[in-house]
């Protein structure tokens, strides 16, 4: 988005300590950091032209609406995602993995914790304030897992 005017902060803390210092001001942190320091925040409109204040549940929708056009590679933006429930200004976290591991060992533990992160380790993302992956992402993401040679 090209914003007309503005001030940059860096990263969350910088964006929050400018928003605080500025009347009337808006910027943009991540989730987690609103919800962990109590942050107020407002709606934003998302492409069904529903108002949507950020939660969980929409930022995960938001990802489940990006599940048809994804990509084997997973590189996708679930900005502006369709739904009527997707909250718009949503993102995943990407992991770089190399295609090619020589240390098995290292291969071993890598395809493991992957394994981890998309079964039990989802059931302690909310409490983290992560949003849950949809469980069609979930399942596309474990037939990659495999691929890792």
């Amino acid at each position: 988005v090209n914003w007309p005017v503005g001030l940059g902060g860096k990263g969350n803390e910088g964006v929050a300590g400018l928003i605080k210092q500025t009347p009337n001001s808006i910027g943009y942190v991540e989730l987690i950091y609103a919800i962990q320091n109590k942050m107020p925040y407002g709606k934003v409109r998302n492409s069904a032209g529903t108002p949507l204040k950020a939660d969980l549940a929409s930022v995960t929708a938001a990802a489940a609406g990006a599940v048809e056009t994804m990509p084997s590679d997973f590189r996708v933006s679930i900005t502006n995602a369709a739904g009527k429930d997707a909250y718009p200004v949503s993102s995943f976290t990407w992991l770089l993995i190399p295609s090619k591991i020589q240390d098995q060992a290292k291969k071993k533990v890598l395809k493991e914790f992957l394994q981890w992160m998309l079964t039990d380790g989802q059931n302690m993302v909310e409490a983290l304030s992560y949003a849950r992956l949809p469980k069609e992402v979930v399942a596309m993401e474990q037939k990659a897992i495999p691929e890792i040679e």
